[in-house]
């Protein structure tokens, strides 16, 4: 497996939730090695040198993703 992972968070967009030791659970803007940025929830370590497992979405999954999430009575 090729070590130069490479990504880039071009925008912060908020944070769901802090976790133990910092760690939060972030709504990102991340370009992963040389791809188009695409919309992703994961957790980060304080200084993001760090990551857990998480999802990523382009604009159309994240817009069907928020007009499901507004159709549900929470």
């Amino acid at each position: 497996m090729a070590d130069d992972f490479s990504f880039n968070i071009e925008k912060n967009l908020g944070t769901l939730s802090e976790g133990k030791g910092g760690w939060k659970m972030e709504l990102n803007l991340v370009a992963w090695g040389e791809r188009p940025a695409k919309y992703d929830i994961r957790s980060w370590s304080p200084n993001h040198d760090k990551m857990g497992k998480g999802i990523t979405f382009t604009k159309e999954e994240l817009t069907a993703l928020k007009q499901l999430l507004d159709s549900i009575d929470l």
